[in-house]
């Protein structure tokens, strides 16, 4: 890789590439091409049905250059809500079967934070205690294992949209379902979505993890009785080696985090569910009421989806920020750099090596970093030491507990409320989300580990 070139392009990327905390503003942003909703496909990779399916594109070259399109959000949830019944039976945790969180203000969290100078209302999106798996990927993981699931029911089990989805957990649809595989990627959190979905259902999964993965996730999923493969490598290599495997096997599903429409279709419908939780609490967005949302980015498939549902339901009036690790920048370094998934960290000589491990990813999403290059106001890196501290705060001042990784996407406020430019400041009606992405399956003697050092790191 060549240095010099790239340091032509934005100067920025020295600073990236010497693991410096920045913060990027995107010249390009714009609302979405295509932000109305369209036809789902099943499978981006695959030609034919998008060909079939995909009313709006005129070919297959269309569809891949604007995959966006295919977002339906609306055809999204009425899934998700034809599977409640097999949710709340299967999982009691999750209240009338339905796979939410708490939109939580946090005024005194808000009180620390850049001085107490955050101008506006500062609330925490709770994924981190989402039902079934208590991270942001139960929203995709498991919506695109249950897609797969319905898919399979209908063609094997006489399954129809009119049936009582809680019948899966029957025999019959158990014996169908355990024919078939799933497999996946992950550092961790991912992983535990589709790990814990999939054995629940009847699927034979596998979960290949990378080096970065906490043990207890691995110890967890095992107990959930998913296969779990180590690596003493990162997460693309385990991701490469899962996906090859998947290849070889015709009933194996392979959940791809990099390329999956389904993962980012399942992800859009937290825009929805947002828009209603604001409205549930009285609070309007528009041009005078602007939101400001900060999202912890790995391979971008979770923060990706979630930013073009915000996008679709607030438009111009939001404004979405990805967080990343000063050591696995690999969102911002795509986007600044114009190669999106084409560069690496590892290829301008970051390591890659982070305590935040949801978020040790080398190389972005090809789809996502696409799709975010034209929507996305901005990203900004964080350094681990900061991770923690947060961390204590936010269990000290609002007794919530978060994992290291979610706990990323407090430093944006700091960037945005200071004389920000390429966007509006925020001022006094402003609404403020930060993006929990994790933390409630987290052990407690990890807990306790983990908020003693953020009172030391303080």
């Amino acid at each position: 890789m060549d240095m010099n070139n790239l340091l032509k392009k934005d100067p920025l990327i020295e600073d990236i590439a010497n693991c410096k905390e920045i913060f990027w503003v995107n010249a390009t942003e714009k609302l979405p091409r295509s932000i109305a909703p369209a036809v789902s496909v099943f499978d981006l990779r695959a030609e034919s049905e998008i060909q079939a399916s995909h009313k709006k594109a005129q070919s297959f070259e269309d569809a891949k250059a604007d995959p966006a399109e295919s977002v339906d959000i609306d055809a999204a949830e009425a899934r998700l809500l034809r599977f409640a019944p097999f949710i709340a039976k299967m999982f009691p945790d999750a209240k009338d079967g339905i796979i939410e969180s708490e939109l939580k203000e946090i005024s005194r969290m808000k009180e620390l934070l850049v001085g107490g100078e955050v101008k506006g209302r500062l609330f925490l999106k709770c994924d981190s205690h989402l039902p079934v798996s208590g991270s942001i990927k139960a929203r995709g993981g498991i919506y695109e294992v249950l897609k797969l699931a319905e898919k399979i029911a209908m063609e094997e089990g006489g399954l129809t949209y009119d049936d009582d989805y809680s019948v899966l957990a029957e025999p019959k649809f158990k014996d169908i379902f355990s024919k078939y595989k799933v497999a996946v990627g992950s550092t961790g959190n991912l992983g535990l979505s589709i790990g814990i979905i999939s054995a629940t259902i009847g699927f034979e999964v596998t979960v290949h993890m990378s080096a970065d993965a906490r043990q207890w996730k691995k110890d967890m999923l095992r107990a959930k009785g998913a296969k779990v493969v180590e690596y003493p490598d990162d997460y693309e290599a385990a991701v490469a080696q899962g996906r090859r495997e998947a290849a070889e096997d015709p009933a194996c599903h392979f959940v791809d985090d990099e390329n999956s429409l389904d993962l980012f279709e399942g992800y859009s419908v937290a825009g929805k569910r947002l828009k209603k939780q604001l409205d549930d609490q009285g609070i309007t967005i528009d041009k005078d009421h602007r939101l400001y949302v900060y999202l912890p980015c790995g391979v971008g498939g979770a923060p990706g989806g979630v930013a073009w549902g915000i996008k679709k339901y607030f438009g111009e009036n939001a404004y979405c920020f990805f967080a990343e690790p000063t050591h696995a920048p690999c969102m911002v370094l795509g986007l600044v750099s114009g190669l999106k998934n084409k560069i690496a960290v590892g290829d301008i000589g970051i390591d890659g090596k982070t305590e935040a491990d949801g978020l040790a990813v080398g190389r972005p999403s090809a789809l996502v970093s696409e799709i975010m290059d034209g929507m996305l106001t901005g990203c900004f890196t964080v350094d681990d030491e900061k991770l923690y501290p947060y961390l204590a705060e936010l269990k000290d001042s609002e007794d919530i507990f978060i994992e290291p990784s979610a706990c990323a996407a407090f430093e944006g406020l700091k960037y945005v409320c200071g004389s920000p430019e390429g966007f509006p400041a925020p001022d006094e009606n402003s609404i403020h989300i930060v993006w929990a992405t994790g933390g409630n399956m987290v052990p407690e003697d990890e807990k306790e580990a983990y908020y003693k050092r953020g009172c030391e790191g303080r």
